[in-house]
């Protein structure tokens, strides 16, 4: 009981983890920074997130340009917003499915309904965690295709550190998700069975006992047979 108590408590802190550091990916700045390779001088730095794309010059001062229209952006950007905020709005009905489903609140009611909602917490945490890892990986994907395509000419970027920050996150909610789910198991290791019992025996173990006929039913039953 208690070493599955202490599993729930350390899958919490991961997923709750994880969760944060998904949550503070999206608004982050560098998701994508201009590459300075083959460059002798640099005069400005581009980076870009999923929001706005801004240029950084060599005095400090960024200036930035927000996407004018969610319609006519890439589709990656689009997939990876979607994405994200799928992310985060999983990571947090699971945040409130584990504190409910964990054994060492008061809430929840009985233990099998604990587990189912620990469970669910689980499920959600992974699938918070698998979608903030599609969007990071699939932004990442188009970074490094650009990157190593010899015929792209225009301005090529590397991965910023946003793409590693929502990959940390991701894999804490799997590995928080994985270890709700399989906190479950001893709660359904104490559920009744039903008990076959051999036949003329009760509850008890006892034998019934066979049914007494009295001697004077057998008489009569002899008195009326001899008249017939």
């Amino acid at each position: 009981m208690r070493l599955c108590m202490f599993q729930e408590i350390l899958a919490f802190i991961l997923t709750t983890s994880g969760w944060v550091l998904v949550s503070s990916t999206l608004p982050t700045d560098y998701w994508k920074v201009s590459t300075i390779d083959g460059t002798v001088i640099t005069t400005a730095t581009f980076w870009s997130n999923l929001w706005k794309m801004c240029v950084t010059d060599s005095t400090g001062v960024s200036n930035c340009k927000d996407f004018p229209s969610m319609l006519a952006l890439d589709g990656y950007i689009q997939a990876c917003r979607g994405l994200m905020i799928a992310a985060v709005c999983l990571g947090f009905f699971g945040s409130i499915f584990a504190l409910v489903g964990m054994k060492c609140t008061k809430i929840g009611g009985s233990d099998q309904n604990k587990a189912r909602i620990a469970c669910l917490a689980g499920v959600s945490f992974i699938l918070s965690g698998l979608c903030s890892l599609s969007a990071c990986s699939l932004y990442a994907h188009r970074i490094t295709s650009e990157f190593f395509d010899p015929m792209f000419v225009a301005q090529k970027y590397e991965l910023g550190a946003a793409l590693f920050i929502g990959w940390a996150g991701s894999v804490l909610c799997i590995l928080g998700g994985c270890m709700f789910c399989f906190s479950i198991t001893g709660s359904f290791s104490n559920v009744s069975h039903v008990t076959s019992f051999p036949k003329g025996q009760g509850v008890s173990g006892h034998s019934r006992p066979a049914p007494q006929y009295s001697s004077s039913s057998k008489n009569q039953t002899f008195d009326k047979s001899e008249y017939v």
